[in-house]
């Protein structure tokens, strides 16, 4: 396959401390980043003879973003206006009883196909018939982690089951040339019994596979957590042995010390989700003394009904701004800080730091361009006023992202998709949604 030599671009490879290459390319063949240089170093390697040269000229070249925590969807813009659990009994399960396969793999294509336009080329997906995602992943050629929403507590019958888990681990396990891989999930603390949680844990073992799961997301969840089991979340996840490396916990938003230490001690990471937490009105999660005691922690959208895109970039803005306003600290949220989480940081949360994450030689070629020619973005300065990381979290959008690659593939040229046809994939959303809907309104009470 012919090389691919993304030339003269402003490349951050998010690989050491503010990394810069400006000017600089990357240098690919069919999967693999074969070198990372200044413009005249990689034009000098013999393997970018004859190869397809890209010209990044005034675009910020960055490793594929990571969202670690995603829902596919399609309630997007009718969900509003509640707190947490309110929202969840009014809108979210409900819409989970009324769900088909087909209407969930849609979903599933739709939100990938967003999520790869705006520079994702990483997807922590929980969502339900997975298998149909694992076809929406291929279709998109988008790396993708998927996670069954497993529920066994009265009432939830209508989730996935430890059983629905373990067939798709036997279907896909991995697939896509191991782009798209499944996990063990557990939708919630409320949700899920002690014997799920053991099963969980037993299947996570058997499969050598990792485990995703929601906690502390709201101070009501704290409260009724030491009311039904005497410890905070955290706490009671650590007593029924679910946290390890292999455990990404999304939100984190009430924990206390003891807690971070926890997680900390376990190995267990972390996906932040701001602007889910904020829509909710679910409050700030303590993302500094989270790193600063060691723990991973990856940025994630949470689905498209509570945060009502898919931007990693624009998450980006959400999460450094969120930090300085509530702790009243203007050095927090530093544009390099929410660079490391949305890349490396994310992919080491995912346990993927060794694929991917960062530009360097032998990492899986998963490359993302973001224009930085529009007015949003200018001016554009070099050397000690240098300015891209602030244009990329605090200024740019997905609407930037020009180009992306995932495992060397181009899957996004010239800010149009190539592995999928965008009119198909809106009209098939809308038709597959408005089917949702009306099969929601017909579900008899409970």
């Amino acid at each position: 396959m012919t090389a691919t030599l993304v030339r003269n671009g402003i490349v951050l490879p998010m690989s050491g401390p503010r990394r810069v290459l400006d000017p600089g390319s990357v240098l690919f063949d069919g999967t693999t980043v074969l070198a990372v240089g200044s413009v005249e170093e990689v034009d000098r390697d013999p393997r970018a003879a004859g190869a397809e040269i890209v010209d990044a000229s005034d675009h910020a070249v960055i490793p594929g973003l990571h969202n670690c925590h995603l829902h596919s969807g399609l309630l997007r813009g009718t969900a509003e206006s509640l707190s947490l659990w309110d929202w969840l009994k009014t809108y979210v399960d409900p819409a989970h009883r009324a769900l088909t396969p087909e209407i969930a793999e849609i979903a599933s294509l739709h939100c990938y196909a967003e999520s790869v336009l705006a520079g994702s080329t990483s997807v922590m997906d929980m969502w339900r018939f997975m298998e149909g995602s694992a076809a929406s992943a291929e279709t998109v050629g988008i790396r993708a982690t998927l996670v069954p929403y497993v529920a066994d507590s009265e009432g939830y019958d209508y989730f996935e089951s430890i059983e629905t888990n373990r067939a798709l681990l036997e279907s896909h396990r991995t697939a896509a040339d191991g782009r798209v891989r499944s996990w063990v999930g557990l939708e919630h603390l409320f949700y899920c019994t002690p014997e799920a949680f053991k099963a969980a844990i037993d299947l996570a073992d058997e499969f050598a596979t990792g485990i995703h799961t929601h906690s502390s997301e709201s101070i009501w969840e704290v409260q009724e957590s030491l009311k039904r089991f005497g410890r905070r979340p955290i706490e009671e996840f650590h007593h029924r042995g679910l946290l390890s490396p292999r455990t990404v916990v999304a939100h984190c938003v009430w924990l206390d010390d003891h807690e971070i230490q926890v997680l900390a001690e376990t190995g267990s990471t972390v996906a932040h989700c701001p602007c889910s937490n904020m829509k909710l009105s679910s409050g700030p999660a303590r993302v500094d003394d989270m790193r600063s005691a060691g723990i991973a922690v990856g940025l994630g959208s949470d689905g498209e009904k509570e945060n009502n895109n898919l931007d990693l970039l624009e998450e980006m803005k959400f999460a450094s701004l969120l930090q300085k306003v509530t702790s009243l600290d203007p050095t927090t949220g530093d544009p390099w800080d929410i660079l490391t989480m949305a890349t490396i940081e994310g992919a080491t949360a995912l346990g993927l730091d060794d694929v991917t994450g960062s530009l360097e030689p032998g990492k899986r070629a998963d490359v993302v361009l973001v224009d930085l020619r529009g007015l949003h973005t200018t001016p554009i300065l070099h050397g000690s006023d240098f300015n891209v990381p602030a244009h990329l979290v605090f200024s740019a959008s997905g609407r930037d992202v020009t180009d992306v690659w995932v495992d060397g593939r181009r899957l996004v040229a010239a800010g149009r998709p190539t592995t999928f046809d965008l009119e198909s994939v809106r009209t098939s959303a809308q038709s597959a949604a408005e089917e949702l809907f009306a099969r929601r309104a017909a579900l008899p009470p409970r």
